[in-house]
C-alpha cells in the first residue's frame, strides 16, 4: 500500500514557539518551524518555517534544500556574490554545498524539504 500524505492550509499551520536564530547576524532575529513529515530513514524532512526580519548565514554542506515561499521578501547572497530576490510564490533549490547569507526583509514563511544521505542523519 502506498502511504499518501496530504498537507493543507500551510500558510496557517501552527508553528512551535519562536526562538533566537542561531546563525543570525542581526541580534533579536527569531525563527519557528513545524515538521510535517520525515522519511523513515531520516533522509527527507518536509516542514514549514517562519523567520523575522534580519540577516543570517546558511550552510547547506550536509543537505540540499528546496524552498517554496508563501509570504515575505528575502535577498539571498551566495558566497561568490550572486544575489537573488525572492517573494511569495517563488521557489528555490539550494544544492548540497550551498553557502551564503539570507536577508529576511519582511517576515517570511516557507515550505521546506531537506534531502540528506541516510547515513548523515544517523546518530
Amino acid at each position: 500500500m502506498i502511504d499518501l500524505s496530504v498537507f493543507k492550509g500551510l500558510a496557517g499551520v501552527e508553528l512551535g514557539g519562536f526562538a533566537d536564530k542561531p546563525t543570525t547576524l542581526t541580534p533579536g532575529q527569531q525563527e519557528a518551524s513545524a515538521t510535517l513529515w520525515t522519511a523513515p530513514d531520516g533522509s527527507l524532512e518536509i516542514g514549514v518555517w517562519e523567520c523575522t526580519p534580519g540577516k543570517f548565514t546558511a550552510d547547506r554542506s550536509m543537505a540540499a534544500e528546496f524552498c517554496h515561499f508563501l509570504e515575505g521578501k528575502i535577498v539571498m547572497t551566495h558566497v561568490d556574490g550572486t544575489r537573488v530576490e525572492i517573494g511569495p510564490g517563488d521557489a528555490i533549490m539550494l544544492p548540497r554545498g550551498w553557502k551564503g547569507t539570507w536577508e529576511i526583509v519582511e517576515r517570511t514563511r516557507k515550505i521546506y524539504a531537506f534531502l540528506s544521505d541516510p547515513a548523515s542523519t544517523a546518530g
